[in-house]
């Protein structure tokens, strides 16, 4: 029967673990003096080899003749070991026994002396799991157990563990193994199955799997099931992993503005049945390449990639600047975690690259930067306002400026359009000023209107447009206006006609002053100079 290569090529020993040093000498110094613990936390990320070093450490707790720390493999307890026969080393996983009760079954267990072995050993995988009353139901047998129990518990997430176990156990922390011991236990294996592994291949291997040893061996094996000479291009069609051409060709198409031609090879590697996902996540480690090649130019040992790669991620870095590929990155950390939970994962990373290639151009910046610049004045002449540091004056009533020319998104709508005006705007306006402080002081002298499903600010302050260039700013209001009113609308459109004002309610500076000081920005940034607060421009 074939056994996956996984399994096959688990180390039996400390001296077959990789990337494990610290952690492999620490466990059989205690072996050799007599000097072992009675609980031990293993921590780190997924195939770093918890479980393994749990049952090798098990086995040569047990083994009737050790050599130098490790199982001898040879006599009866380390052959039962190895064949899961042997009935005082007992795995448990958490996952699925995780309740209170199956707790106390397992403290009554601890009751009964070992069958066979020296100790009985406890191997709790995934113990984050366990239920806080589960782990209070363990606490006092884990802080103290009988002499001739053992435990050892294997975490990927450490925070989930209760503070009072962790205290009363040895922790140890496994790294993420090196790319390059990966590929060289890739190369290992193949020698041993009879398969031809290129280098680049196992590296490409050693890359995807992210620092897991197991990932690695199981892509290993779908790529043998696929072909006997692995190569990166066999890696990349039986892996679902994509090629790293199309990678860099879409980074490039990104720098380049170039949606057409990035749209193009996203299209094509979908038709090829590519994970979306998979892909937003390697292009945004290209991105990470790409930020050190600009930030740290000289620092191409911590740059993932192959040798043949740096010149062309040099030069994508010569195309762009750190701000723009930073966007670039949270964009994609972004698409990233909304395709987690989306059904079209094809249209976000479209929708990602088109807004990448859209606002990323030296030539053009970012509206993005532009908002957080806006954003960070108003913040900060907010909190000197809130500190005291700058005492305004007694609101005074707002004259507005002369009529502007009307803003394209209202004046484009048809003349006969009917605009219902949105009876608690005033309370959505002071919702906002705890929802998005920066865009509340803007809307103090505006009204809005419900036109056909759609918001319609009217308003002569321009700055409104400026924020609202922020599909996340547009998102909070729209959240707002439905909180406040009930109302789901579509989209926001703004400008000014003075034929609203008129039909509808007084605008509020004929009212009523604005009981708000930071109702205008200039005026605002003007009261700011005149009390001597200064206004730093970015």
């Amino acid at each position: 029967m074939y056994q996956a290569l996984y399994r096959k090529y688990r180390p039996a020993t400390f001296e077959d673990v990789i990337s494990q040093p610290h952690i492999t000498a620490a466990l059989k110094n205690q072996i050799m003096n007599g000097r072992t613990a009675h609980a031990y936390l293993f921590t780190g990320s997924r195939g770093t080899g918890k479980t393994t070093c749990a049952r090798i450490f098990a086995k040569a707790l047990n083994c009737e003749h050790p050599v130098n720390g490790s199982p001898c493999g040879e006599c009866d307890i380390c052959r039962d070991a190895d064949n899961f026969a042997l009935s005082d080393i007992i795995e448990i996983d958490a996952a699925s026994n995780n309740s209170v009760n199956d707790a106390r079954e397992l403290r009554e267990a601890a009751e009964y002396t070992p069958e066979r072995c020296r100790y009985k050993v406890y191997i709790i995988d995934e113990v984050h799991m366990l239920s806080k009353d589960a782990f209070n139901a363990l606490l006092k047998l884990i802080e103290e157990p009988p002499d001739h129990i053992k435990f050892i518990m294997a975490t990927t997430e450490l925070h989930k563990v209760l503070p009072t176990i962790l205290s009363r156990c040895q922790r140890f922390d496994f790294n993420r193994i090196k790319s390059e011991d990966i590929a060289a236990r890739l190369q290992y294996v193949a020698r041993n199955e009879n398969i031809t592994l290129s280098e680049d291949g196992a590296e490409l291997i050693a890359k995807a799997a992210d620092g897991g040893m197991r990932d690695a061996l199981s892509i290993l094996d779908r790529c043998i099931a696929f072909s006997e000479n692995v190569t990166a291009e066999v890696v990349s069609e039986a892996a679902g992993i994509a090629g790293r051409e199309h990678l860099f060709t879409i980074a490039e198409a990104c720098a380049d503005r170039d949606a057409a031609k990035a749209l193009g090879v996203i299209s094509e590697l979908y038709d090829r049945s590519k994970d979306m996902q998979r892909l937003c996540e390697e292009l945004a480690l290209q991105f990470r390449n790409v930020m050190i090649a600009i930030s740290a130019p000289d620092r191409t040992d911590v740059i993932v990639c192959l040798p043949s790669e740096l010149e062309t991620i040099n030069r994508i870095a010569s195309k762009l600047t750190l701000p723009q590929v930073l966007g670039f990155l949270d964009m994609l950390s972004e698409c990233a975690e909304r395709m987690g939970r989306s059904l079209a994962k094809r249209i976000d990373m479209e929708m990602c690259i088109i807004r990448m290639c859209s606002g990323g151009s030296q030539r053009n910046p970012a509206d993005g930067a532009e908002i957080a610049a806006l954003n960070s004045k108003i913040s900060a002449l907010e909190n000197k306002l809130k500190s005291g540091a700058y005492a305004p004056a007694e609101p005074q009533r707002q004259v507005l400026p002369p009529k502007r020319e009307p803003v394209k998104d209202i004046s484009s709508a048809p003349e006969g359009a009917q605009f219902v005006y949105i009876d608690r705007w005033f309370d959505v306006i002071e919702r906002m000023k705890e929802v998005c402080p920066a865009l509340a002081p803007p809307l103090v002298n505006s009204y809005g209107y419900n036109m056909g499903g759609k918001l319609v600010i009217n308003s002569r302050e321009n700055l409104i447009k400026v924020l609202l260039k922020s599909s996340e700013n547009k998102a909070r209001i729209l959240e707002t206006v439905k909180e406040i009113t009930g109302l789901s609308l579509s989209t926001v459109l703004m400008g000014y006609r003075e034929s609203l004002d008129r039909s509808g309610a007084k605008p509020v500076s004929e009212d009523k002053p604005s009981s708000d000081p930071a109702a205008n920005m200039e005026g605002l940034m003007k009261k700011a100079e005149q009390g001597g607060v200064p206004i730093e421009e970015e």
